[in-house]
């Protein structure tokens, strides 16, 4: 198996953790550098918690490459009496020892948490994540230091090992997740196409950045729905997201597009377009009845009333607005593009139906750009379709090699997210005048 970077990994990784997802004692934890980068898509996937874990091994004085115990940077020590009584060393020496290597654990927790408490592990389901191993040693240190701060269940995750050390670490975890066992293993930088070096600032963002998302609730009178709001520093665009039926905000795919969108400066806002109420009549309903999730026209209208909650925000009022929609949530998203003429500045679908707003396609303004699966067959045929039904100046579909529906193939959601990313670069430019408000002109003009 052969990963685009890190973070492509990770989100790999995600989908193999997905069951540990919502859960309220889960935590992750990467190791810097780069496990962090690989950790911030599998806690943003599980909404889960996402902290840093700092450990090392404590040398033997004159043979430091001689482990007898490890310590993490907070209250975890882990001793190899063994190694101790082998090797004789004191107790003076090993509290010296503990004492130099806790020093340098610590400043480097200060430079990346600031003033910010370590997650707690004690009682926590702990996922500790790592961009791969290869002989083990540091991995099994910080399993031992882990262990001593009494975790409910502790989980490895890595995307690449080699066999024997997954075996041999097995032993010392309540489960291990790896994606890939090559063998023969040569190094972890040879499972990545992209495996440049994490530095200290990209490990501090993103830890930042996994704090910042807000719960908010969207009250649109009738109905209150639910989303996630993340407004990156000196955000220039704002992007929402409607999602296909059966999923929801927490959709592991919409949110890997989410967080390449932040990490350009765009705020994003992933919300449920139904209520629990609603998506609970849809499984009650029978076969010949139409579902809300299939019903495009309310699910525009949702979609508009999210647009003028964000035009009422403080933060995101002058900035410029475009839509992601996946499957059913392309239709809803050109519905509503094509009410919010003067408001609505991008448009993105990705393995969507856009064919499913067909009255409105022509009144569409918006820049839009129609992501679909090369193996997506059927799709395609919809989509080409629904281009020639669009006569906004700027549109384009494009296919995504070797990706079937669901973008599951590695590398292809990475691809889309960054042609959905540029596209929104593009035609999202810089902020809109204070004076006007562009959705009142568009309901006015009907």
């Amino acid at each position: 198996m052969l990963f685009e970077d890190r973070a492509d990994a990770g989100r790999q990784l995600a989908r193999r953790l997905e069951s540990l997802a919502h859960r309220p004692n889960v935590i992750v934890l990467g190791v810097p550098r780069g496990g962090v980068t690989v950790a911030y898509e599998v806690a943003a996937a599980l909404h889960a918690p996402l902290d840093v874990f700092l450990s090392r091994k404590l040398g033997v004085p004159g043979q430091t490459e001689l482990a007898f115990g490890a310590i993490s940077a907070g209250d975890g020590r882990y001793l190899d009496e063994e190694i101790v009584r082998a090797v004789g060393i004191s107790r003076e020496q090993i509290e010296r020892v503990t004492a130099e290597v806790k020093l340098e654990l610590d400043r480097r927790a200060k430079l990346y948490r600031g003033d910010r408490p370590p997650l707690q592990v004690a009682g926590k389901t702990v996922i500790l994540v790592d961009d791969g191993i290869a002989t083990g040693a540091s991995v099994y240190a910080a399993i031992q230091a882990l262990r001593q701060m009494k975790p409910l269940a502790l989980v490895v995750a890595v995307p690449v090992a080699p066999p024997s050390t997954a075996a041999w670490l097995k032993r010392f975890v309540d489960e291990i997740v790896c994606l890939d066992l090559p063998d023969p293993f040569y190094a972890v930088g040879a499972f990545y196409r992209n495996f440049t070096q994490v530095e200290d600032a990209e490990v501090i963002d993103l830890l930042r950045r996994s704090e910042q998302v807000d719960e908010v609730a969207i009250d649109l009178g009738k109905v209150r729905l639910t989303g996630m709001l993340d407004i990156p520093p000196d955000a220039h665009g704002v992007v929402l997201f409607a999602h296909g039926s059966g999923s929801s905000r927490h959709s592991p795919r919409n949110l890997a597009v989410a967080h390449m969108l932040q990490s350009q400066g765009m705020a994003t806002l992933l919300f449920d377009l139904l209520t629990e109420e609603e998506e609970a009549h849809d499984l009650r309903m029978e076969r010949h009845a139409i579902p809300f999730k299939f019903n495009i026209a309310l699910l525009a209208a949702r979609l508009v009333g999210a647009t003028e909650w964000v035009l009422r925000h403080p933060r995101l009022s002058r900035l410029p607005i475009g839509y992601f929609g996946a499957s059913t949530g392309a239709g809803a998203a050109l519905a509503a593009a094509a009410q919010l003429q003067d408001t609505v500045a991008a448009v993105v679908s990705r393995g969507g139906r856009p064919d499913l707003a067909e009255d409105a396609l022509a009144n569409v303004k918006a820049a839009v750009l129609l992501l679909v699966g090369s193996e997506d067959t059927a799709v395609i045929a919809l989509n080409q379709q629904a281009l020639s039904q669009l006569h906004c100046q700027h549109k384009l579909l494009t296919l995504i090699p070797g990706a079937t529906h669901l973008f599951e193939e590695p590398g292809t959601l990475e691809r889309a997210a960054r042609a959905a990313t540029d596209w929104f670069e593009r035609f999202m430019p810089g902020e809109r005048p204070r004076a006007t408000n562009p959705l009142h002109h568009a309901v006015a003009k009907g």
